[in-house]
């Protein structure tokens, strides 16, 4: 099984979605809080080019956000990715 990493803050209901979504599946996510490190945001920033949160990794491969995710939920690939 792939390893899950999720950029994200508290308050964000995107990630708290995308969390949502994973516990379902049994799967856990280990999350990197970017409002409270400024290097966890740059790290972010430098990997995904995006400023927003949610930023989702299955393995090494950057997914995007929840909508991304739910879409890959949607169209039957997000486990194939996930158990890869």
């Amino acid at each position: 099984m792939n390893d899950i990493t999720m950029y994200s803050t508290e308050t964000c209901p995107y990630c708290q979605r995308a969390d949502q979504l994973l516990a379902a599946k049994g799967i856990s996510i280990r999350k990197i809080r970017v409002d409270l490190s400024e290097q966890a945001f740059a790290e972010m920033q430098s990997k995904t080019g995006m400023r927003s949160v949610p930023q989702i990794f299955i393995g090494q491969r950057h997914i995007g956000g929840y909508s991304d995710l739910a879409a890959l939920e949607q169209s039957g690939q997000l486990d194939g990715l996930l158990h890869a």
